[in-house]
């Protein structure tokens, strides 16, 4: 029984990511400016949405749109897959009225959503 326990413990233990190692998938990201994208906790998975008007992402319960300089087409080495590929790393500011206002440094999309934009619908162009 001591066994099967210990054998369960090792196993939920693995399955967490550090914070610091599920952080490093970033760790190499730099903006257009070559400046990095992060500053220790401030780039996380993000589910993303193209539209005609542009790339909006889903930041903290609120989908803000995403400046197109900051948006780099690439896969992440270490990417679990649970946003599709998209990945948010910016900072977000609480407003006098104490609304949130988010400012991107860099977002990440998987590199076939770049031909979207070269599509024939004209999307970002």
């Amino acid at each position: 029984m001591v066994q099967k326990l210990f054998l369960a413990l090792i196993v939920l233990v693995m399955g967490f990511d550090r914070p610091a190692e599920a952080h490093d998938i970033y760790s190499r990201l730099t903006d257009t400016w070559g400046n990095s994208c992060c500053n220790d906790t401030d780039c996380r998975p993000a589910p993303y949405r193209i539209t005609p008007a542009g790339v909006r992402m889903l930041v903290d319960g609120d989908w803000i749109e995403v400046p197109g300089h900051t948006i780099q087409y690439r896969a992440l080495l270490g990417d679990t897959g649970e946003s599709g590929g998209g990945h948010w790393c910016g900072r977000a500011y609480q407003k006098v009225d104490d609304s949130i206002f988010h400012v991107t440094q860099c977002a990440v999309l998987p590199p076939s959503t770049a031909a979207l934009f070269s599509s024939p619908l004209g999307f970002g162009n």
